[in-house]
């Protein structure tokens, strides 16, 4: 688990294809990131929960899965790239920015960037639109590990924007990215949660199982009596 709140930027110093274990792994060079770091420790890096699976005072390895090179930008990546990195949260962490648990969705591409003042505003198309549904105005959205708040939202035209301030231009990789590049995107998983639970009751009605009143029936009536108290005593 994350918070959103990325502590550095590291350095790639190698993404090898095809590794001693026949797998991809990627090298990164940091300094706060491995200050306390152990073997199978989870990071964060743009986004994407992963595993060290070696490390040095100065750099650390990590797998990366088929899985995650589809879902992400981690593919992309090349020697002098800079990512994001966050260490996972302990019981001391302040939680800065929101719940994030390192798991890509999908990849949007950055279509716009608009200067505000100080500030740049991030017009951004997910490549798998059904990801709108969990992005709200005024809501969070984790980009290549970034805890970010949502300015506006097109569902029809498939896109949402966040702007990013001085300060945070500073603190993350996006800032340098222009039109075209791709960031990873995390939804906020409490929009997955409730979907689903509310898939669940309204499939619980449909097979009879919602008992003799359903819960869409007492909160319209309680609304109902609320508004006509109302009026009674007007």
């Amino acid at each position: 688990m994350f918070t959103g709140i990325v502590e550095e930027i590291g350095t790639v110093t190698a993404l090898e294809p095809h590794d001693a274990t026949g797998g991809t792994s990627l090298t990164i060079s940091c300094s706060t990131t491995v200050s306390d770091a152990h073997l199978g420790d989870s990071i964060s890096i743009n986004g994407t929960c992963l595993t060290i699976t070696s490390f040095s005072p100065t750099s650390f390895v990590v797998g990366i899965s088929p899985e995650t090179l589809r879902r992400s930008n981690l593919g992309s990546l090349a020697q002098s790239s800079g990512v994001n990195l966050e260490r996972a949260v302990s019981a001391s962490t302040r939680m800065g920015g929101h719940f994030v648990q390192g798991h890509v969705d999908t990849v949007a591409t950055i279509e716009k960037v608009t200067p505000d003042g100080n500030a740049l505003t991030f017009r951004l198309r997910p490549r798998d639109r059904g990801v709108l549904r969990y992005v709200v105005e005024k809501g969070y959205v984790t980009l290549d590990g970034a805890s970010l708040t949502v300015t506006r939202v097109e569902d029809g035209e498939g896109w949402w924007e966040v702007m990013l301030i001085a300060y945070t231009q500073e603190k993350v990789v996006m800032a340098a990215k222009k039109e075209g590049e791709e960031v990873n995107v995390e939804v906020d998983m409490v929009g997955k949660y409730v979907e689903k639970s509310v898939q669940g009751y309204f499939e619980g009605l449909e097979g009879g199982q919602s008992g003799s009143v359903g819960l869409l029936e007492k909160i319209v009536g309680r609304i109902v009596e609320e508004r006509l108290n109302g009026v009674n005593r007007s």
